[in-house]
């Protein structure tokens, strides 16, 4: 952590003081109004507790102990045990002092005796505060969590990901072609990402949708265009394939590229060359090409969308990402690692995890993997809520825990259930929460213009504004049509082309 997030993190801690001593109260009060520390107050150890487990947990405790007090070291146990990593100062008077090696050994950090000195205590929080931060940073740049490129990281905890680490590795040797498949947002781009880190090559990485533009376009983004100004001469416009050269291009959702794009690729992979559009100048291409999907490749290649040439030029060498539900063992350290680097990102001090809520993420599936991991922990960074980041049919949180049952195991068939109704359907998914409005408006669109126009799909693009691939990438996304070759499910009385029954 950099000198600056490191103290914007200490000036914004929450602390928690607990005491009866109105003097004392005073006195830390006007030392909290006078820095940028979140304080607040309470009169007994039991809503200290009740904070420590809330939402809102403090960053750091301030236990002032009565005079004589003999459930002092009582009540240090109970709080260890609800937050072992909370750094907790008591303040006891004079007379108490022989219970500081007690107190030390039970795991409070600092122990302060009365009379209390401001700056004293000031430079005390400041220093076990700087100390909880730099062991959070400590934690989570393990060996184990490998920087990638800026904000990218490649966790290799479990052993699936260390031997797909090592392929990476033993592939970035060789300045051959490599296809990467997995789930959406399992982790394709960091790992094409990590050949090209490992590999010998210093040019730039670059990145090219092939879902998210039409055939003219794509092919100008890879190769290039001749551009007739209205006042200017015929200038050339590089693509990225001369941009990144002595570099790697990665070619996400490889299977959505249009056909003649495919066949200009074909020549590139086995001539290292090709003739940018509309001139007869040769271009050498010095590239590392990565292709990735989330689709299945070889049904693509059996129906006709995607060249069989081109997929065994690609497949040769194949890394298969697996999903997060396969890797389990990583959640914790992801969850971790980005609250620390999402707190840092927006100026915040990192929550902690529940056991409970580390029990329920361990155990729920992540359809939409590290992405919709990473949207949970924004959105608990964020707001504190732990009952609104998870879908509505997982328990609550705090009851199971205080039952001391699983907070997963009386949910699993409502888990079971929400995951099997599938995205067309709406899932209550952690990532639905944040696309649920965007894409059920989109897919209502779509069913109309199908509706509208007897399932003829080129018109519905045209009435929707849209290139024609883009609307059968659409159609699939949303799971519109069906292996049986019909086009809509039954919807408002019509049948899937769109006459009525």
């Amino acid at each position: 952590m950099n000198q600056s997030s490191l103290a914007k993190a200490i000036e914004t801690a929450r602390l928690l003081f607990v005491s009866r001593d109105s003097v004392l109260v005073r006195a830390i009060w006007s030392m909290g109004e006078s820095s940028s520390w979140q304080l607040e107050i309470v009169g007994n150890v039991w809503e200290a507790m009740e904070r420590v487990q809330s939402g809102a947990r403090p960053d750091l405790l301030l236990l002032d102990l009565p005079q004589g007090d003999a459930d002092g070291l009582h009540i240090l146990r109970w709080l260890r045990r609800l937050r072992p990593g909370l750094p907790i100062i008591l303040i006891g008077h004079p007379s108490d002092v022989r219970k500081h090696d007690d107190v030390i050994r039970l795991g409070a950090r600092d122990y302060l005796v009365r009379p209390i000195d401001k700056r004293q205590l000031a430079a005390v929080i400041r220093t076990h505060l700087s100390s909880l931060c730099e062991s959070i940073e400590a934690e989570i740049t393990s060996e184990e969590v490998e920087l990638i490129s800026e904000g990218r990281f490649f966790i290799g905890v479990s052993p699936v990901m260390r031997k797909l680490r090592a392929q990476a590795a033993s592939l970035a040797q060789a300045n051959l072609p490599v296809l990467i498949l997995g789930e959406g947002g399992s982790g394709k781009e960091t790992t094409a990402r990590l050949v090209h880190k490992l590999s010998l090559r210093s040019g730039q990485f670059a990145k090219v949708n092939c879902a998210a533009l039409p055939g003219d376009l794509l092919e100008r983004e890879l190769f290039g265009y001749d551009w007739d100004g209205s006042t200017a001469p015929v200038q050339n416009k590089k693509g990225k394939l001369e941009f990144a050269v002595k570099g790697t291009m990665l070619l996400d959702e490889i299977t959505e590229m249009p056909p003649g794009v495919q066949a200009n690729l074909v020549r590139v992979l086995q001539n290292k060359r090709f003739m940018r559009p509309g001139t007869s100048t040769t271009v050498e291409v010095d590239i590392r090409i990565v292709a990735s999907s989330t689709r299945n490749i070889e049904r693509a290649v059996s129906e006709k969308r995607f060249r069989e040439d081109l997929y065994y030029i690609l497949s040769a060498y194949t890394i298969h990402v697996p999903p997060l539900r396969e890797r389990k063992g990583e959640v914790r350290l992801l969850l971790r690692h980005f609250m620390h680097r999402l707190a840092r990102q927006y100026g915040l001090v990192p929550r902690d995890f529940s056991p409970a809520m580390l029990e329920i993420c361990q155990a729920y599936s992540w359809p939409g993997n590290l992405r919709e991991l990473e949207i949970f922990v924004k959105r608990y960074l964020m707001t504190g809520d732990k009952q609104q980041m998870f879908p509505k049919s997982l328990p609550d949180l705090d009851e199971t825990h205080r039952n001391g049952a699983s907070p997963w195991s009386s949910h699993r068939q409502q888990s079971s259930l929400m995951q099997s109704r599938g995205s067309a359907n709406g899932t209550e998914s952690l990532r639905s929460l944040v696309q649920s409005v965007k894409s059920e408006a989109e897919r209502n669109a779509i069913v109309e213009a199908l509706q509208k126009t007897g399932g003829n799909r080129k018109a519905a693009a045209g009435l929707l504004r849209v290139s024609y691939r883009t609307l059968l990438y659409k159609i699939e996304q949303y799971q519109l049509k069906s292996p049986d070759t019909a086009v809509l499910p039954r919807s408002n009385g019509h049948n899937g082309n769109g006459r009525a029954d």
